[in-house]
């Protein structure tokens, strides 16, 4: 951002692309949308609730009320109701904006001082009949709390680490956390969605890694 923070992170981990948004903050790194080369993909409002979840078998908007707008199927299915996808575009703040156009043509575009860079996180991928999709890893509450709140110590150690390397500066502050607990808090995201939990409860967790 023109402010030196970052924005945009794009990391592999094994045979998958991740790339995650960051909100324009100084002292967090809330994670505004993260899209995945398996066809996995999320959106958040600034709150942290959900906007726009994708499989890869279609997806869902959602109002800042937690209710359904639109719900689609991609059109390369080999089966079940074809459920057109009308394109949409957010603007998750005002440089970087997301662009649904189809399963392959999912554009995350940002835009500062005058220049422009957009990145197609869209993919491709086929669902047979003859192949089933492996069941969603599901988590209890106590053991997703757990999880958020092991990541936000880390986080809170990261930073003393900061304060310490800079002791007389305000440098620390605008250092990011490491790549691997910003990971760990992008699949904790994950396992909430698929978790049988309260919205409440979701939050609580999001706001947790998030902070």
């Amino acid at each position: 951002y023109p402010s030196g923070n970052l924005a945009i992170i794009i990391t592999r981990e094994r045979d998958q692309l991740i790339c995650i948004v960051q909100e324009d903050e100084l002292r967090t790194a809330k994670i505004r949308a993260l899209f995945q080369s398996d066809g996995r993909s999320t959106c958040y409002y600034q709150n942290g609730d959900e906007w726009i979840n994708m499989s890869i078998q279609g997806g869902q908007y959602l109002d800042q009320e937690g209710s359904r707008v639109r719900r689609w199927m991609w059109l390369n299915l080999s089966s079940g109701p074809h459920v057109p996808l009308s394109p949409i575009f957010i603007s998750l703040n005002r440089h970087v904006g997301v662009r649904i156009l189809a399963q392959d043509k999912i554009f995350v575009s940002f835009l500062a001082m005058g220049r422009q860079a957009k990145f197609n996180m869209g993919t491709k991928v086929q669902v047979s009949t003859a192949s089933q999709l492996p069941p969603p890893v599901r988590l209890g509450e106590d053991e997703l709390l757990l999880l958020a709140f092991r990541v936000r110590i880390l986080q809170l150690f990261d930073r003393m680490r900061g304060c310490l390397n800079f002791p007389s500066s305000e440098q620390w502050n605008k250092m990011q956390p490491p790549m691997y607990l910003m990971t760990q808090a992008v699949k904790i995201l994950e396992l909430c969605m698929a978790a049988d939990i309260s919205d409440e409860l979701r939050s609580s967790i999001r706001a947790t890694v998030n902070a």
